[in-house]
């Protein structure tokens, strides 16, 4: 299996050459879609949401396709899936994004396709391959209220991740509050800034991207 988890997309050239790597075709021979689902929860602007697009765009795919696993029909949706060689979740609410991923038991479809396709993460898109999200500890960090403690995940990894450390855009999420909020978690975590990603093959992780990044466990 094959992801690419970032918090900021395909935010410089080294994770953009990255994912060509894991996906084995140069850009105008691949094919992307863009599954917007975790966006739907996010008000206020949206500026993130279009540069992710725009940095996707940059890379001269083949095709870009956009659609939304929850408020598209499966008709629609399944067949561009099906289809595109990079599975691209873009962020907002990963409870939101898990949510509704539980209710089409989206996990083992999307490990079938997971077989000889890509998965790239965007910030929530990347914290549901976890094996499941810790709510507390994001509401430590993040700020967020929780209506629970847990939500069970993906489990593509057996790991945390936690994106856009030191972001001027999240108060909370400077090194010095993640690093004492971490004395109490005990499982293996990644925090990454915008610049940093996480490629994985098979199990094996790889940092790149060249920026700042903490590592816990």
């Amino acid at each position: 299996m094959k992801l690419l988890l970032t918090s900021n997309g395909l935010s410089n050239q080294i994770i953009a050459e990255a994912l060509f790597d894991l996906v084995g075709k140069k850009p105008e021979n691949t094919s992307l879609v863009f599954i917007s689902t975790a966006s739907n929860m996010q008000t206020g602007d949206k500026n993130w949401f279009i540069d992710d697009l725009v940095n996707i765009q940059k890379q001269n795919f083949k095709t870009i396709k956009i659609t939304d696993i929850i408020n598209v029909p499966e008709n629609i949706w399944r067949p561009q899936l099906e289809e595109a060689d990079v599975l691209f979740f873009e962020g907002g609410s990963s409870s939101y994004l898990m949510e509704c991923m539980s209710k089409l038991d989206f996990k083992d479809t999307l490990v079938n396709l997971l077989q000889n396709k890509v998965y790239v993460g965007v910030s929530a898109g990347s914290m549901v391959t976890g094996p499941d999200l810790d709510l507390t500890l994001s509401q430590k960090i993040y700020g967020k209220r929780a209506r629970q403690n847990r939500i069970t995940c993906l489990g593509l990894v057996d790991f945390y991740i936690l994106p856009h450390l030191n972001s001027p855009h999240f108060a909370e999420r400077v090194e010095d509050n993640i690093k004492e909020v971490m004395k109490d978690v005990s499982r293996k975590t990644y925090v990454l800034d915008d610049q940093s990603a996480l490629k994985v093959v098979d199990g094996v992780v790889e940092i790149i991207g060249g920026g700042k990044y903490l590592e816990f466990n």
